[in-house]
């Protein structure tokens, strides 16, 4: 993926200001800031949840930046949020099997009659999310409903439900937000076996630096919507810039 020169205002506020980012295919890349550097809201912006005010978001060679939102599944981009997105009343099954709705399953009047064929695709969405909830050790909640699960595990609930669109590249908004450290070290191993073992290029904004430590190839600083510092973790820590930018001067 390439951002060229992404802004995006509020009124008379600029949250991005000319942004430009390359997203290597197999990484991981953190993008790291102080708070209102506008790192959400570059999530936001690159999956379409709010509409850009300029700038190109091209992904293999598809601008995607008057994509209608609804469809950016489709192009195999998938997200989960800073603030937790599941639909509580509903149980983890359910709430993972609503991560393949982008997958057909038959014509409206094959869905009505439930004809073997649409049984068919119903059985390979729960096969495959059988296999996100083995993959992130969820089997013991799988027919939980989620307003009665910690906040921890609700996380992990979110990211299969990503994991469930079967994504070529994952977005993560602050994943470590509210976990524990048992819970970080966790969630580090599993970031390392999506990319590794499931082939997924991530991306995440993240304020736990000892995770992006942990997996990120290479660390983003933003500051004031545009890009501060880029490099490797050490290098981006031990920049000045960035110092100052967390810490003032």
């Amino acid at each position: 993926m390439q951002v060229r020169d992404l802004s995006l205002t509020f009124g008379g506020v600029r949250a991005i200001a000319g942004l430009n980012l390359d997203v290597h295919v197999g990484e991981v890349l953190a993008i790291i800031g102080p708070n209102g550097a506008g790192k959400t809201s570059t999530l936001n912006a690159i999956t379409r949840v709010f509409d850009v005010s300029g700038g190109a978001i091209v992904f293999k060679g598809q601008d995607l930046a008057h994509v209608p939102r609804q469809r950016i599944a489709q192009y195999g981009i998938a997200r989960t949020f800073q603030n937790i997105e599941l639909f509580d009343a509903a149980t983890v099954m359910d709430n993972l099997l609503l991560g393949r709705h982008r997958f057909g399953h038959g014509q409206w009047w094959q869905q009505i009659l439930r004809t073997p064929a649409v049984t068919r695709l119903e059985e390979a969405a729960r096969a495959e999310a059988e296999a996100v909830i083995e993959f992130l050790d969820l089997s013991a909640w799988r027919h939980a409903v989620v307003a009665s699960l910690p906040y921890g595990v609700r996380k992990v609930v979110e990211l299969g439900r990503a994991l469930c669109t079967q994504p070529e590249l994952l977005f993560l908004d602050e994943p470590a937000s509210g976990l524990n450290p048992e819970e970080t070290r966790e969630l580090a191993f599993w970031i390392d076996d999506i990319r590794c073992d499931l082939g997924i290029t991530v991306v995440m904004v993240e304020h736990d630096m000892s995770l992006v430590s942990a997996v990120a190839d290479r660390v983003i600083c933003m500051a004031q919507g545009a890009v501060l510092s880029e490099g490797t973790p050490a290098q981006v820590q031990s920049d000045p810039a960035v110092i100052a930018a967390y810490l003032g001067t």
